[in-house]
């Protein structure tokens, strides 16, 4: 326990107004997470638990919506926070097998498992210099203490992350020499020419118009998907992996991002913000008391 925690409440979230707090409930995490997906998965015990006992093949959109609303609530769910770390941990308990080196793995085996959490520091900074602004020295320990607090969260004890940044850099790129390499799902999750079965969620209406022009969006999203991954994946984790990437694309990439920083910054509050970070938001500028209705509704986006 840290002097952030408290043993009623068990870890908490990073404070209101922080690094992580800025960068998470952003709409341009949306474009950073898969990078950091793409990253957990080229660990081959990461690699195989997903291929063997994940849905994200039959039910993409599913796996993803739920994957955001829980890392949504790591940073802004108050109290529901500890609940959905607990609620991880008993998911991923009979999570084992064989990976692709031979060796049995159990999701919950710690590198594993810190692993998964690790790479989101890593890309977080890597793209919010393309995407929002290069992170001052200051803020990239913030960011990094921050991350740490999410891992008690999750369950991860202080003594399976390295305790500072400077710790951190020789075991995330001993990572990147030993562990990882391109698995059948980062070739999934990069690939331009897999079957994705359209949304199934919305109006029923838009269910059936995107079902019927389903065959015509798909190939310009998947070379978009892959386009974001690639890019905003930290060009020594793209290189242990070994996903191609030339001056011509990186030079697409910025035009992207620089058009990106200069737009949503000017959007109105309920689009630049997704639905927990922008109530969390409201209620903090709100003043003290407003935290057990930011919890109180934290349980109910998990829950719906």
């Amino acid at each position: 326990m840290t002097s952030a925690d408290t043993a009623e409440t068990g870890p908490v979230p990073p404070p209101p107004g922080g690094v992580l707090w800025s960068l998470a409930g952003d709409v341009r995490a949306l474009l950073m997470l898969p990078a950091a997906l793409t990253l957990q998965v080229a660990h081959p015990a990461v690699g195989a638990g997903v291929d063997e006992h994940s849905v994200f093949r039959t039910d993409p959109w599913g796996r993803g919506e739920r994957s955001l609303r829980s890392l949504q609530l790591w940073v802004y769910g108050g109290e529901a926070a500890a609940e959905e770390g607990r609620r991880l941990r008993a998911m991923h308990r009979t999570i084992q097998g064989t990976d692709t080196r031979g060796r049995r793995y159990h999701a919950l085996t710690p590198a594993n498992y810190a692993w998964v959490h690790a790479t989101g520091f890593p890309v977080y900074r890597h793209a919010a210099r393309h995407l929002v602004r290069p992170l001052t020295e200051a803020q990239e320990r913030a960011l990094y203490r921050e991350w740490l607090q999410v891992g008690r969260v999750l369950g991860i004890h202080d003594r399976d992350m390295p305790p500072t940044i400077e710790e951190f850099w020789p075991y995330y790129h001993g990572m990147l020499a030993d562990e990882i390499e391109r698995t059948a799902v980062v070739e999934d999750l990069v690939a331009t020419d897999r079957p994705v079965p359209p949304p199934d969620r919305g109006p029923a209406a838009v269910r059936l118009l995107l079902r019927a022009l389903w065959p015509v969006l798909l190939p310009p999203l998947a070379r978009f998907r892959r386009f974001v991954t690639v890019g905003l994946m930290p060009p020594e984790a793209r290189a242990a992996i070994g996903l191609a990437w030339s001056d011509a694309e990186e030079r697409r990439l910025r035009r992207f991002c620089a058009v990106v920083r200069h737009v949503v910054p000017v959007l109105p509050e309920r689009l630049r913000y997704l639905p927990l970070a922008r109530r969390a938001r409201a209620e903090w500028r709100a003043g003290p008391g407003a935290g057990r209705v930011r919890q109180r509704r934290a349980g109910s986006v998990r829950s719906g």
